[in-house]
Order: C-alpha cells, then sequence, then structure tokens
C-alpha cells in the first residue's frame, strides 16, 4: 500500500520547499501541484488570453492546448508545459497570480486532478497544494494543513524577492497575500480548506528544521 501524504495551505505557507525536504527524507517523491496550475497560468498569459474568460481558458484545457506533464531528476520535479521544461518561468509573482485565476475553473481542475490521482495511484508519494486532502486525495495516509499568518507569510515572500533585487514594498506583498487568501478561499470550485482529519501545522513562530521535523512526527504517528 502506497505511502500518500496530502499537504494543504495557503499561498506563502512554505508547502514546496517544506515538502521537497519531508519527501526527501522520507525517500519519496514530491509533487508540487501548485506547480502544474503555474503552467496553466503561464500557457494562459504567453497567448494573450484574458484569465477572467472562464470559457476561453476552459476550451483551451478541453482542447488539450495546456498539456502539463511532471518529470523528475534526481528526485526533483520538473515541470513541462506542452513538452517544454518551463520549471524556471513558473515562479514570477504574476505567473502565480495567473494560477489563482485560472485555478477557479472546473475544467482546469478536473483536467490537473486526474493526472494528480493517476500519479500518486502506484508509488509513494507526497502531495502539497489547496485541496489535496479535501479533493485529489481525500484518502490519504497522512493529511497535514500548513499554514502561518499573512504577515508571516508576506515576510517571507519579501525576503524572497529581496534576494532577486526586487524591491516591492512589504505593504503590497501583504496586499496581495490577503487577496490571494480570499480568492482561493472563497472560490465556487474546490475552496482551500483545512480537510476535516488534517493535522494543523502553524509555521508563523517556529524554524524551518522545526516545521519539517513536526510534519516527520505527525508521519510516523499516523504511519
Amino acid at each position: 500500500m502506497p505511502l500518500t501524504i496530502a499537504i494543504d495551505g495557503p499561498v506563502g505557507a512554505g508547502k514546496s520547499t517544506i515538502s521537497d525536504e519531508v519527501a526527501q527524507r522520507l525517500g519519496i517523491l514530491h509533487l508540487d501541484t501548485g506547480a502544474m496550475y503555474r503552467a496553466v497560468g503561464l500557457c494562459v498569459m504567453r497567448r494573450g488570453m484574458d484569465l477572467q474568460d472562464e470559457a476561453a481558458v476552459s476550451a483551451l484545457c478541453e482542447a488539450g492546448g495546456a498539456q502539463v506533464d511532471v518529470r523528475y531528476e534526481n528526485g526533483a520535479q520538473r515541470t513541462l508545459l506542452n513538452g517544454e521544461d518551463v520549471t524556471s518561468f513558473i515562479r514570477a509573482q504574476e505567473v502565480g497570480q495567473a494560477a489563482s485565476a485560472v485555478s477557479r475553473y472546473a475544467a482546469v481542475r478536473k483536467m490537473l486532478v486526474r493526472r494528480q490521482q493517476e500519479m500518486a495511484k502506484s508509488q509513494s508519494m507526497l502531495l502539497d497544494g489547496r485541496d489535496i486532502g479535501t479533493v485529489v486525495l481525500p484518502h490519504a495516509t497522512v493529511k497535514i494543513y500548513l499554514t502561518a499568518s499573512a504577515q508571516a507569510r508576506a515576510q517571507r515572500r519579501m525576503l524572497q524577492l529581496r534576494e532577486k533585487g526586487d524591491e516591492t514594498p512589504f505593504e503590497d506583498i501583504l496586499r496581495e497575500v490577503n487577496a490571494r487568501d480570499d480568492q482561493d478561499m472563497h472560490r465556487e470550485v474546490d475552496p482551500l480548506r483545512q480537510a476535516e482529519d488534517a493535522v494543523l501545522v502553524d509555521s508563523s513562530n517556529i524554524t524551518f528544521e522545526e516545521t519539517v521535523e513536526a510534519i516527520l512526527s505527525i508521519v510516523e504517528a499516523k504511519k
């Protein structure tokens, strides 16, 4: 029976980097589902389409114009869009906003959820995203809801941007974090919420290592 771990939480909670570390220590693969939504958002942006045009975005996905796949190199995920490796393009701030927009649409979610479920069916895997424990893997072995205060998440995001030479003011970043939270939690299709059987981990006032250790302890107890 494969070990499946679902980690959900809001933007900026550190799901991707923490999930990478947890999966590595457990010796299993990590599927960053958010990267898959970012790839669709990138596709829509590249085509110059209106992110708010659900019919057009849905038609694009249903016609196979936004084929998203994943491959692993040395245990690390590479995200593919129509066969192109777009891993280095999808972390831009505007692509994250595009991902949040297109993830509201049922056709987009249906396409990606089906692929995610296929990948987790035959091998032990950790998946992180917004609806893993509630929709993608409702029967996951372990469910974690990883969160942090909006202020803590905005501060972490600001430090990441500063390393890249981006001087976006903290107030603007905090405003964007709150807007993303509102959009993700109130969308009509598969909104972000904590699964009833998920264990809450709040990383607002603990270190990266302490967060990883907390999750590993939960996994060990559930196993």
